[in-house]
């Protein structure tokens, strides 16, 4: 039996590794919903890569029920995403190359378990990227009529049960990656009452998504550089050509946003924090 279906003696010790382990890279390779926290929020088959695991978490006070199914998505131009059934021209769905289990998962308060996903039959796909999302959805636990106690004056009892679902993109890349990206139409909005916020586009060309974390700099005119925002995790999917984006400034004391220039820097989340775009906008 695969190891991540085993409730032994051996779970224990996985799972405090793997709440650990979320504890100290959350911010950096985990995504959260509701109670269930999920590690790594992106699986990227590329190269020689077949199987990844993925740590799913309860960090509610309840045990809970997440049925595991494929879903597929649409990034919007505003990075916005909805459900859709049939894919759009240049976008290629990943689930009938893909495979994973267990199909669901229950979870006592502050245990974790493995989920393995697999690649299969990829041998005959064409260049390109494919792209599908695992969808974690929560399963309510109903209790049956008449165990939460007897209703008054024989009044009718409505019980809303929040059901929410969280899902991460599974990507299978076959070929050599021809993506790049700019950013371009940098504009700094400056309204009284409201945080600075600074907008862009990225455009997006070639056969694959991009994908990485963006910082921006002020510049003074006397070359001291301040880091005022910072965005992890943001990506650009096929077959979109360009994505607009918005985010807040700081206001810290030292920074004038009417002297010195901006500067953008989208880069990727290897080790070397490689640069995929850089531009800047000068302040009046």
């Amino acid at each position: 039996m695969n190891r991540c279906y085993k409730k032994l003696s051996g779970r224990r010790s996985f799972r405090v590794y793997v709440l650990s382990a979320i504890s100290i890279f959350f911010s950096l390779q985990g995504i959260a919903q509701g109670d269930l926290l999920i590690m790594p929020k992106r699986v990227v088959f590329e190269g020689g890569k077949r199987s990844e695991e993925l740590s799913l978490a309860n960090i509610g006070k309840d045990t809970a029920t997440f049925a595991i199914s494929f879903i597929q998505i649409r990034m919007k131009d505003n990075g916005s995403f909805e459900n859709i059934n049939q894919p759009d021209s240049g976008q290629y769905f990943a689930e009938k190359n893909l495979r994973f289990f267990p199909r669901s998962v229950t979870l006592a308060p502050n245990e974790a378990q493995a989920v393995k996903v697999q690649v299969t039959n990829s041998n005959g796909l064409a260049p390109g990227e494919y792209r599908s999302h695992l969808y974690f959805r929560s399963i309510p636990n109903n209790k049956p009529l008449g165990e939460e106690g007897p209703l008054k004056d024989s009044a009718i009892s409505v019980k809303l049960v929040p059901v929410f679902g969280i899902s991460i993109p599974v990507i299978i890349r076959v070929g050599e990656n021809t993506s790049a990206v700019n950013l371009s139409d940098l504009a700094l909005q400056l309204e009284k009452g409201k945080a600075p916020a600074l907008s862009m586009t990225f455009n997006r060309t070639g056969n694959m998504s991009v994908y990485g974390d963006l910082a921006v700099y002020h510049i003074t005119p006397q070359g001291t550089a301040t880091r005022i925002a910072v965005v992890k995790g943001l990506g650009v999917y096929t077959p979109n050509a360009l994505r607009h984006f918005r985010l807040d400034l700081e206001t810290n004391e030292g920074i004038y946003y009417h002297t010195g220039k901006l500067r953008v820097v989208y880069s990727d989340q290897s080790a070397k924090s490689v640069t995929l775009a850089e531009a800047e906008i000068d302040l009046h």
